[in-house]
Parts: structure tokens; C-alpha cells; sequence
């Protein structure tokens, strides 16, 4: 909801203030208590009122299609290491920088969302966060591009920050400036980050894995950090490690003990099938498979991807599959299904290309006991991050 602008005698008529329902600062509050440390629950408090507030303003009055990015559930890995979330409409990046701070000489924006390829934004909206008053309010917004050519960078905390005066304090104008000069460059050209070996990615997580360590995104030099979190799996991994949570993407695991508790709510779940033993004489001879599946959103249409364990002799085969979710539909030509070494490698036929319609396409990988694989999918599947699946 909009609040009215003329009962906060202190906000400029082009702020954008945005009211939190009591209730649901509250809800976020007791949510915020499953980060590892104050530092950070306190951080994604703010970012998730924020991020709320924001995002309905978006969807009701510029575009409706306005998504989180790169998942909903993806959030909370992000804000137990860096302020701010994105929002996406259409490609086009909004990231959203919360503070409590009533100083809005300026726009203070964390390296990550600047100088990480993948996390670079179009538009980066200053927010000022009001808890206590149950409101937020947007005050101005510039474009990567800006950000870069007339920023300033402080090394101290890896931050951006922009003077307000070569900001755009109208809020209004964001969405018409959308419509009316969509061909206008948002975005400067962002370095590309180091690659990282799973062994060094493991030592960092090990590393900085520890709630003791508030700041982990300044331990380490920025090429590192940044490429480390770039990875979905990864930073994930982090997450989970500084929460003192188990591992959650052991396949392994999941068939002794059932998928696990992060999987299963982006959607992960296991289902067994059976398998008519030629000439069986019995149920006793009729073998019974676990399937892994998670459900997949491309271009508004449902699909499945499935994991099955394929016994051959003394060793197992995992088949990748991708399926339509209607039984009888098709995997349209153009889509590919492809998978990845845990540092996103290819390796000898690990995609399958559909170039016509097909009932499925499928992958099948031979493991040694401990690699992790990374699947993929094109076109990109709605809400998707990278996971690490182990083996």
C-alpha cells in the first residue's frame, strides 16, 4: 500500500513512501531468527521488509510480472552475507538497497551488486527502512552505468556510494523512463571474476562456514568472495554451513533418509516406480527404483526434471531426465538439458539437444563417490539458482 506523502511533513513530494502492516513486520521479524548471528538477522530483517514493500509497489503500479531473483528461497542465502536483493521485470534488473540511516546524502551500494557479473543490476533503488514506524521509503535511484562512471569506491567496506544530487529523486520517472527509452544503456561493463576449483571453493566454505565471522565478505580478497558467492551452489553451501545446518544436496542421503528439509521446499521430492524383473515369479523378484523430481516453470509451462539411480553391474549410472508435467505433452525442440562438473565444466556428453519435439531428454553419468554435479536447463527455468547436487 502507498501511503499518503503529506502526513510525513519530513519526506520530499517525490519520495515514495510505502506502508508495512504491522502484521507483517512481525511475521518477518520472527522469520529473521534462523540467520547465524544479530549482524545478520537484524540485516535480513530490513532487506525482507524492503524487499516486500518494494516489490508489491512494483507489481500493482509498473509491471505485474515483477519477480524476486533469483528465488524467493534463494533470499535469505544472500542476506546472511550482503545488504540488498533484485527484483526482475522482464530481464531488467532492480536492486534494492535497504538502510536505516536518515542521512540520504548518498547511495551506499555493496561491491557485490556492482562488480559481480551475474548480480549486476539495470536500476539500484535507495531505500530507507522504518520498522518501528511500519513504512519504507524509496528516495531516488540511478543505473549501473552511473554507479560506476560517477561513483566513488571505498575499499574499507567494498562499498559504491553516489551523491544524491546525481541521483533521481522522482520516483515517477522510473517507470517512464522504462517505456519511453527502453534502449537506453543501464548497465557498464562488468570484469569477469576469477574461476574458482571445487577444492578451493571447499576450503573458503570451511573457512568462513564459521557465525563467529560477521563479515565474511571482507575476510577474503574481493576476486575470491565474489566468485565463491557468484555460484549458487556455493553460496548456498555457505548458508547452510554458517547455520550449522547438514548437508542438504547429498543424493546419497536423500535415498537413505528422504530428501532433505531445504530441498524439499524448492520443491524437490521422491517417488518410488517398479520394475517388472523378466520372468519374475513373484512380488518378492519385483524391484521397486527411487525417483528424485523437481518441478520446473519455462516460458509458463510445466516440466519435471527427475534423477533416477540406474544399477549397471557393480556400479550406478544416474540418469538425468527432462519431462513435460502433462502426461502425453512433449520437451519442445530447442530445449537442451545439460550437466555440469560442481565448478560448471562441461565433460563428454553431458547435454542432450532436443531438435524437434521429443517425449524426453536425458543425461547419464557415471560418478566417483563424493562429485557433485550441477544441472541446467534451456531455456532458463523461472526462479532458477544453481545447485550443487552430491553424489
Amino acid at each position: 500500500m502507498i501511503a499518503n506523502p503529506t502526513i510525513f511533513t519530513f519526506a520530499s513530494p517525490t519520495d515514495l513512501i510505502l506502508e508495512i502492516p504491522t502484521d507483517t513486520s512481525s511475521q518477518v521479524w520472527q522469520q529473521s531468527q534462523i540467520f547465524s548471528n544479530p549482524a545478520s538477522r537484524y540485516q535480513a530483517y530490513l532487506n525482507k521488509l524492503c524487499f516486500l514493500a518494494v516489490l508489491k509497489w512494483l507489481q500493482e503500479d509498473i509491471a505485474p510480472q515483477a519477480t524476486p531473483w533469483p528465488s524467493t528461497a534463494a533470499l535469505p542465502s544472500f542476506w546472511e552475507v550482503v545488504n540488498g536483493s533484485t527484483i526482475s521485470v522482464d530481464g531488467t534488473r532492480f536492486v534494492l538497497v535497504p538502510s536505516e540511516a536518515m542521512d540520504m546524502s548518498e547511495l551506499r551500494v555493496a561491491q557485490e551488486w556492482v562488480d559481480i557479473p551475474s548480480w549486476a543490476g539495470d536500476y539500484y533503488l535507495a531505500v530507507q527502512v522504518e520498522p518501528d514506524e511500519n513504512y519504507v521509503r524509496v528516495w531516488g535511484y540511478c543505473t549501473h552505468e552511473l554507479l560506476k562512471s560517477k561513483g566513488s569506491y571505498d575499499g574499507r567496506d567494498r562499498t559504491y556510494s553516489l551523491d544524491a544530487t546525481d541521483m533521481i529523486g522522482d520516483m515517477s520517472i522510473l517507470g517512464v523512463a522504462r517505456q519511453l527509452c527502453p534502449e537506453e544503456p543501464t548497465r557498464s561493463t562488468v570484469v569477469p571474476l576469477v574461476s574458482l576449483i571445487p577444492e578451493q571453493a571447499q576450503n573458503l566454505i570451511s573457512r568462513l562456514g564459521t557465525s563467529e565471522i560477521l563479515t565474511p565478505r571482507l575476510e577474503i580478497p574481493f576476486q575470491l568472495w565474489g566468485a565463491l558467492i557468484e555460484h549458487g551452489g556455493w553460496r548456498q553451501s555457505l548458508y547452510q554451513r554458517r547455520l550449522g545446518l547438514p548437508e542438504q544436496w547429498s543424493v546419497l542421503q536423500w535415498l537413505k533418509d528422504g530428501v532433505s528439509q531445504r530441498a524439499s521446499a524448492i520443491g524437490w521430492e521422491s517417488f518410488s516406480i517398479q520394475l517388472s524383473a523378466a520372468g519374475a515369479r513373484s512380488v518378492k523378484e519385483i524391484k521397486h527404483e527411487t525417483v528424485f523430481s523437481r518441478p520446473l516453470l519455462i516460458a509458463g509451462q510445466s516440466y519435471e526434471l527427475r534423477i533416477t539411480p540406474m544399477s549397471v553391474e557393480d556400479s550406478t549410472i544416474w540418469r538425468f531426465e527432462l519431462r513435460n508435467a502433462v502426461v502425453g505433452a512433449s520437451v519442445p525442440g530447442g530445449f537442451k538439458l545439460k550437466i555440469l562438473t560442481e565448478d560448471l565444466q562441461p565433460f563428454p556428453n553431458n547435454e542432450d539437444l532436443a531438435t524437434t519435439a521429443v517425449e524426453q531428454l536425458f543425461v547419464e553419468v557415471a560418478l566417483e563417490s563424493g562429485e557433485g554435479l550441477v544441472w541446467s536447463v534451456e531455456p532458463l527455468p523461472e526462479n532458477y539458482d544453481q545447485e550443487i547436487l552430491k553424489f
